[in-house]
């Protein structure tokens, strides 16, 4: 770091992305991206017609994507927040709720982004461990008086709340914020969008990154009561206004005319992450169960690491966390079919080289 650097940021450590190392192709297991590509929708929205018109800003209130949200998710478009990502969300959100006596909690094994807003923003917060199953015991987030954060479901781990333990968890809260970061909700678990109709402090955290194929068009966005909704556009509108650029809006619309061939997408994925759990499973893995895009496997017969590191000389890169917990564990997205085949056909040749 440089002299120059504020000293408040001298211990921050910041968020380590997935790899995306450029020596060689590889199939990408690693960062949760869809395997499939923007629909024809979306890439007839961003055409050479639009892109001239880059000169131009793009509208700060997003008003089109905002009514085609609201149409969507059967809420009003004041309650609809979009923004660049739902990391912004997530950044904004720490900013502008906790802090001086409002504390944040979050699970000890989840998103790492979650710790890093907390230390950049000098929030007092704790990390709950997760059960011993790796699950998230509710009883841990109720009565807590604090800024609630949980990805549903979670991450790294794929396991998932019900609504039912959501709904307790926001009912007795009532006087902070709950934020349920769903990026991973369109492959098998249940949206809490429908309760923020029912209470004003719960805030649903989605985006296009995981199930809509625009995780490089940068785009989120939020559910929540109108006054949670004008807290984030305050935030918005006193740091970058035009945070989400022209195409990117476009291709927002774009993608939610199309959504049909987003959820036959979302059906193939979840399809070929039960093949894959049956074929991990039939060669020494214990896997999580999971309700996201990847899933949280570890064998019998390797270490976590060196099967990340025997899968990356053989081309397939996933993903390994090197927390005590969860160091016998990778992450592995959940691609199309064939690409889960050659894992499985990679990993059964590793396999027979370690024994």
């Amino acid at each position: 770091m440089s002299r120059f650097l504020n000293k408040k940021y001298w211990s921050l450590k910041e968020y380590t992305p997935g790899e995306q190392p450029q020596d060689q192709q590889y199939i990408k297991l690693n960062t949760n991206e869809s395997p499939y590509p923007p629909s024809k929708s979306v890439l007839d929205a961003v055409n050479s017609e639009e892109v001239s018109r880059l000169n131009l800003y793009s509208d700060p209130e997003c008003k089109l994507l905002k009514n085609k949200l609201a149409q969507i998710y059967d809420v009003e478009s004041k309650n609809i927040y979009v923004s660049n990502g739902s990391d912004d969300i997530l950044n904004f959100s720490f900013m502008a709720f906790c802090g001086d006596e409002v504390e944040a909690l979050f699970p000890e094994i989840s998103y790492g982004f979650y710790k890093v807003y907390a230390d950049l923003y000098g929030v007092k917060y704790k990390r709950v461990p997760l059960k011993d199953d790796f699950t998230i015991d509710i009883d841990d987030y109720c009565n807590q008086n604090k800024f609630i954060v949980i990805a549903n479901p979670n991450a790294p781990t794929g396991i998932a709340l019900t609504l039912e333990e959501i709904e307790k968890i926001v009912k007795t809260n009532p006087d902070n914020i709950v934020l349920i970061d769903e990026a991973y909700v369109d492959f098998g678990a249940d949206s809490a969008y429908n309760l923020t109709k029912k209470y004003d402090n719960l805030l649903v955290v989605m985006t296009y990154s995981k199930s809509r194929s625009l995780a490089g068009a940068r785009l989120g966005f939020a559910i929540g009561n109108e006054e949670i909704i004008k807290d984030l556009e305050k935030i918005k509108f006193s740091t970058n206004p035009y945070s989400i650029n022209r195409l990117t809006l476009l291709a927002g619309v774009a993608a939610l005319e199309s959504d049909n061939y987003y959820k036959d997408n979302a059906k193939k994925i979840i399809e070929a992450r039960a093949y894959t759990v049956s074929e991990l499973e039939k060669l020494g893995f214990s896997i999580l169960p999971s309700k996201a895009n990847f899933v949280f496997a570890k064998a019998d017969f390797i270490s976590g690491e060196d099967l990340y590191k025997e899968l990356k000389t053989k081309g397939i890169l996933v993903r390994h966390f090197t927390d005590e917990k969860i160091k016998d564990f990778n992450r592995i997205t959940i691609g199309t079919k064939e690409q889960m085949q050659k894992l499985i056909e990679t990993i059964t040749l590793i396999k027979g080289e370690v024994k």
